[in-house]
């Protein structure tokens, strides 16, 4: 699983340091100073800069290695399968067609439209584009632009 920095493709810097202790109190009862702060930690590295693409020209059922990608699908529509993904898998569709697609809502799988109280199988408007994020087992929310 790619960590914050990968998702976002941003540089990170670690977590400052803890401030030190204050001293114990001297013979004439004032306490010590406090001690010095901490070093900032390493800096993270640079996400992607781009999100790879699986074009796709006949209809396809996402597989595992499609998380982190998107699916440019032209023709056929999209499946979403059960037992596949784990929470927080997301994977972005590409209707690259003037045709509307069907993102189809496989066995054992709930797909849920966000925002809304809809489940079931959806379409992609013509050179929409949507993202299918897991939340749990065999369970996915489905947002875009394009999406009925």
């Amino acid at each position: 699983m790619a960590n914050l920095s990968d998702l976002l493709g941003s540089n990170f810097q670690g977590n400052t340091g803890a401030v030190g202790a204050q001293g114990t109190a001297g013979t004439n009862g004032t306490n010590g100073t406090t001690g010095a702060q901490g070093t900032t930690g390493a800096q993270g590295t640079a996400g992607p800069l781009t999100v790879p693409q699986n074009a796709k020209t006949a209809s396809y059922t996402l597989i595992s290695s499609d998380t982190g990608k998107h699916i440019s699908i032209t023709t056929g529509g999209v499946t979403v399968p059960a037992s596949v993904f784990s929470a927080g898998a997301a994977i972005t569709i590409f209707n690259n067609s003037g045709s509307s697609q069907t993102i189809t809502q496989g066995a054992s799988v709930t797909l849920r439209q966000a925002g809304t109280t809809n489940t079931g199988n959806r379409t992609l408007a013509a050179y929409g584009i949507c993202t299918v994020l897991c939340y749990a087992s065999n369970s996915f929310v489905i947002s875009g632009a394009g999406i009925s």
